[in-house]
C-alpha cells in the first residue's frame, strides 16, 4: 500500500527538533517573543523580566509539540496514542472501548492503528472540560472511521480542558499504513478506540501506551 502522508503539509523542525504539524500558531509567537526579549534583555529591565518565563514557555511548546519518528510494531491494533489507558468498556453492539488519556507531557500527534482507508473524518462540536472526567462525552470531538481487514474501527480524538483544536492531517477517502500521523490534539486530551467484536484488549487500566509501538489487542 502506497505511503498517504506524502501530500501532507510538510512537518517543521527547530534545533533537528521534529515538530508536530499544526503546531505554529501556538508555537510562533511563543518563541519569537522569548527570542526578541532575549535579544533586548542586556538593555531592558522589562525585557529582562519577560524573557525568562518566555524562554520557559518556549520550551515547554518545543517540547509539547515535539514529533518523534517511531518503529512501528506489529500487530492487529496498535495505540493510536501515547497516555494511560484510562478505561477499557464493554460496548452495547459487541465492542469494546479503550480511552486513552494525553497528559501535557506525552506526544499529541496521533497514528493510524491499523492500514486500511479512511472512511470518514466527522468533526462534532462540544465542551471542553478535563479529559479524564466523565462529562468530556459530551467534548469537541473528531470521529475517525476506518475501513480495515477487521472491518469498521472507530477512533475517536476528543479535546480537554485545554485543548481547543484538534487538527486533522488527512481527508476521507485517505488511504493509511498503520502507524501513519493522523493529527494532533493540542494539549491535554483523550483518545478513545472501539475494538470489533471478538478481539481480545490486551492492555489494562493504568497502563502507559506509546502511539505505533503498544499493541492494543491480543492473539
Amino acid at each position: 500500500m502506497p505511503h498517504s502522508q506524502t501530500s501532507a503539509p510538510r512537518d517543521s523542525q527547530v534545533g533537528g527538533v521534529r515538530l508536530a504539524r499544526g503546531a505554529s500558531p501556538w508555537l510562533l509567537p511563543t518563541v519569537a517573543t522569548a527570542a526578541v526579549s532575549l535579544l533586548r534583555a542586556r538593555r531592558s529591565g522589562v525585557a529582562k523580566a519577560v524573557a525568562v518565563p518566555a524562554t520557559a514557555l518556549a520550551a515547554g511548546m518545543l517540547w509539547f509539540f515535539r514529533d518523534p519518528e517511531r518503529e512501528i510494531a506489529q500487530g492487529r491494533v496498535i495505540s493510536p496514542a501515547d497516555g494511560v489507558v484510562q478505561s477499557i468498556m464493554p460496548w452495547k453492539d459487541g465492542r469494546t472501548r479503550v480511552a486513552i488519556f494525553m497528559s501535557p507531557l506525552n506526544v499529541h500527534v496521533n497514528r493510524a492503528p491499523l492500514s486500511g482507508t479512511v472512511s470518514s473524518v466527522e468533526h462534532i462540536p462540544g465542551g471542553f472540560v478535563p479529559a479524564f472526567n466523565k462529562e468530556s462525552e459530551n467534548n469537541e470531538r473528531v470521529v475517525w472511521h476506518f475501513d480495515t481487514e477487521l472491518g469498521d474501527i472507530e477512533m475517536i480524538q476528543i479535546a480537554g480542558a485545554v485543548a481547543r483544536r484538534i487538527v486533522p492531517y488527512i481527508p476521507q477517502g485517505t488511504k493509511v499504513e498503520q502507524g501513519d500521523r493522523i493529527g494532533l490534539i493540542r494539549f491535554g486530551s483523550r483518545v478513545d478506540i472501539y475494538l470489533p467484536e471478538g478481539v481480545e484488549v490486551a492492555v489494562e487500566v493504568g497502563q502507559k501506551t506509546v502511539a505505533g509501538v503498544t499493541r492494543i489487542d491480543r492473539d
